[in-house]
């Protein structure tokens, strides 16, 4: 990566300048910050656990679950010393770091919600044949592939933005290392920069949600065929986790990215970045275990057995 401008390091604006604000959001993110993991890695190790949890499903969810851990980790944590300390300075490979770190794990998220689409098209529309079609040499590649292209994609989207001079200012408006903020910082010319942005981040959205809406275009005809009522409610549950994860991710995505720079009020983009960095972290294990009656009943399996082990058991 050629460095061509004399910045060495970068001021992140964060949220906002008000002093009596500082406390309460490290207090907010704080809490955000600590239900994300431990609701993140509880997902994680309750996988791990209990063996009527080893399906395809659920090894999507337990990827999800890690990757939603490593982007908010590389996000949060620099908001609250920024909050609690006023240090808003990053260097510029921290800033790097950040940037490639961050776009890696979303785009990889994307990736594996369009997976998760496909695997409920296959359990909804060929349910006799499941599990023949989402075998574990069917969904290893379709996560692994999921990793390399965020990484992939991650390291094209740093190396156009790092490339760029930054000679006016090093004052970031934003509370992290994004792209839009560090276009419009930038002093040279940012054109092929943006189709580049469009073009790639464009691409990535439309393939998943084409995926998606045509996945679950099948799933729907298939449970409105249904005779039983009660089969298909159970089938619109199922599914209704996934596409409550689906919504928030992708509509604040497109809102943020999907634009030109001209467009870009940074202050609204601050806002709606606190969703797919801070929010959507922490409700995606909330969404798939609050309506989920497999991971409620794996979760009293472990607690009972955990309290019986420590000798609470009635």
């Amino acid at each position: 990566m050629k460095n061509i401008s004399e910045v060495t390091e970068f001021i992140l604006v964060g949220l906002t300048d008000a002093l009596e604000l500082q406390v309460p959001l490290f207090l907010i993110f704080t809490l955000i910050y600590f239900i994300t993991l431990f609701g993140n890695l509880g997902m994680i190790i309750l996988i791990l656990l209990d063996s009527r949890l080893h399906t395809p499903m659920y090894f999507f969810l337990s990827n999800l679950s890690l990757v939603d851990c490593v982007y908010a980790s590389a996000v949060i944590p620099k908001v609250m010393v920024g909050l609690l300390t006023g240090d808003k300075i990053i260097s510029y490979n921290a800033c790097a770091a950040q940037m490639f770190f961050f776009a890696a794990f979303v785009i990889t998220e994307n990736f594996l919600l369009t997976s998760m689409a496909f695997d409920r098209h296959a359990a909804g529309c060929k349910p006799l044949h499941y599990t023949t079609t989402m075998t574990s040499t069917a969904c290893a590649p379709l996560v692994t592939g999921s990793y390399i292209c965020g990484l992939l994609e991650s390291s094209i989207h740093v190396a156009f933005t790092f490339h760029l001079s930054f000679c006016h200012s090093n004052v970031i408006n934003h509370f992290l290392c994004d792209i839009p903020p560090l276009l419009a910082l930038s002093c040279s010319d940012t054109y092929t920069n943006e189709i580049g942005l469009f073009t790639l981040a464009g691409g990535t959205i439309a393939f998943a949600v084409l995926v998606i809406l045509n996945s679950y275009l099948f799933v729907f005809i298939v449970i409105l065929r249904m005779h039983s009522a009660e089969g298909q409610k159970k089938a619109f549950s199922t599914c209704a986790s996934h596409l409550t994860t689906v919504s928030i991710f992708y509509g604040t995505i497109i809102f943020t990215y999907l634009q030109p720079t001209s467009n870009h009020s940074m202050n609204t983009d601050k806002l709606a970045s606190v969703f797919y960095t801070m929010i959507i972290p922490m409700l995606n294990p909330l969404v798939y275990s609050l309506r989920n009656q497999e991971v409620k009943s794996a979760f009293r399996k472990l607690a009972e057995k955990a309290m019986s082990t420590l000798g609470l058991a009635y």
